[in-house]
């Protein structure tokens, strides 16, 4: 197979009317198409384990106690040990091949990050615990972590300037189909479960999670690295920087000019706001309606049983259908308005959008209705954010540090942002435990939407970067 060399530089003159995808060859299209592949497969194993979360832990729960069915707060507190512990695999690999990303190359990094989640995924399915299966979703997020960083600096540095942020935009909401899948999966999944042709339709989920390493065999024969990171890199006369290879990829160089420094500080802070809102709060609506279907489904003769978790699992599936619709007319959108208005406009009407649309849907959704109309608006208000993110993050940073400073961005805050799902546990258990099952989880997402100020408190300092180049 042979693909066009972009004939200009990657970010050269190109025109300036007509559509953004005009600019495009075919080998910018291979990029796209490839990094948008590796983030889709990598949001489909993210939401598998969403998905897969709750009937996993309730029936290693079970298991560990001899047969006695765990007490859904039990289910709901260890749901967020494990995905605390997810999320700081998450954040720790992102850090890691973030650097190498800038160190080894953007090709080299993403198809090991590919490969790790792929096959970390799978041995999930093996879980005979709750700690083992916690220990094999921190190894899943090493993988997970380390692949938007090199993904969004691949297509940063080969697209044209004018279509870099549709481009970026395009990437991010092509993960929404990612989920998408996973909820296809686990709807399929689940109706063989309701039948009894299949028992733990979570853990084929997790097998199924294997497939995307499939993708890192055309990484490897056919992608290759940027110009501008070769040359960014480069040491003596061809080099930008003196020395750059040694420098490339440094952590501490993200501090080392106030500039950078500030551009650091103030993307964790929004990377911080929009991950916690999501990951602490949003994926937790699947939590919030489980008992709101187990009571419409009571209404049919359905207590318990295989029929009963398989219902469960399809709906899951569906909620989550529905949040990721909406999530990727989100992205979408704000690739659409941040051309027009800038980026720093359009991100605080991203948070204000978040806070206002989570807040609402975990207080008003009580009817099973419900889902169909508040669902995929909180998804398109909470992923429009992610969509800036990958717009926004490589365009603070230089070539050199472009990978490590997306990820410093998109997953230090992680770390913080880890500990949201057992906060979110703690809130519920503990805090407003005596309200009940439905009203205590209320009571906590509310609490927890304030997290969305911290991105809108960060922005007056961030600079604004419409139509600029990306930095050398």
């Amino acid at each position: 197979m042979h693909f066009d060399l972009p004939s200009a530089p990657p970010n050269g003159v190109v025109s300036e009317t007509g559509p953004w995808y005009k600019d495009l060859t075919r080998y910018h299209w291979f990029v796209l198409v490839v990094a948008s592949l590796g983030w889709l497969f990598d949001t489909m194993d993210q939401q598998l384990f969403n998905l897969a979360r709750r009937p996993a832990i309730t029936e290693l729960l079970k298991s560990g106690a001899g047969g006695v069915a765990p007490l859904p707060e039990d289910v709901t507190w260890y749901s967020g040990v494990a995905t605390m512990i997810f999320m700081i695999g998450w954040a720790s690999g992102g850090l890691v091949f973030g650097v190498l990303g800038d160190k080894i190359g953007r090709a080299k990094t993403m198809m090991l990050t590919i490969v790790l989640y792929s096959m970390f995924t799978g041995l999930s399915a093996l879980s005979i615990g709750i700690w083992d299966f916690s220990f094999y979703r921190f190894l899943t997020g090493l993988g997970v972590g380390g692949e938007f960083a090199v993904g969004v600096a691949l297509v940063a540095e080969v697209m044209p300037n004018r279509a870099r942020p549709y481009a970026l935009g395009l990437l991010q909401a092509l993960s929404a189909f990612g989920n998408m899948m996973a909820a296809v999966i686990a709807m399929i999944l689940g109706e063989l479960e309701r039948s009894e042709s299949i028992n733990s339709a979570w853990r084929i989920m997790f097998v199924i999670g294997m497939a995307p390493a499939l993708l890192a065999i055309v990484i490897r024969r056919r992608l290759k690295e940027p110009e501008r990171w070769k040359a960014a890199v480069a040491d003596g006369p061809g080099g930008q920087v003196a020395g750059a290879t040694a420098k490339a990829g440094s952590i501490s160089d993200l501090f080392g000019t106030p500039e950078r420094r500030r551009n650091t500080i103030v993307g964790m802070l929004m990377g911080f706001s929009g991950v916690v809102g999501l990951w602490g709060i949003g994926f937790f609506s699947f939590d919030v309606l489980r008992p709101i279907m187990t009571k419409s489904f009571a209404t049919q003769g359905i207590t318990g049983g295989p029929e009963l978790a398989g219902k469960l699992t399809f709906w899951t599936g569906i909620i989550s259908l529905l949040q990721n619709f909406g999530g990727f007319w989100g992205v979408l959108a704000f690739t659409r308005v941040t051309g027009i208005i800038g980026r720093r406009p359009s991100f605080l009407i991203g948070y204000i959008l978040a806070m206002v649309s989570t807040a609402f849907t975990f207080w008003y959704i009580n009817e099973f209705w419900h889902i169909f109309v508040m669902i995929p608006i909180m998804g398109f208000c909470q992923m429009t954010l992610f969509g800036g993110f990958s717009i926004y993050f490589p365009e603070l940073f230089p070539t050199r540090l472009r990978s490590t400073g997306t990820s410093f961005c998109y997953n230090v805050g992680r770390y913080l942002a880890a500990f949201g799902p057992l906060t979110l546990g703690y809130l519920t258990k503990q805090v407003f435990g005596g309200y009940g099952e439905i009203l205590s989880l209320r009571y906590a997402c509310l609490t927890m939407c304030s997290v969305f100020l911290i991105g809108i408190f960060a922005l007056p300092f961030a600079p604004e970067t419409k139509g600029k180049p990306l930095p050398e």
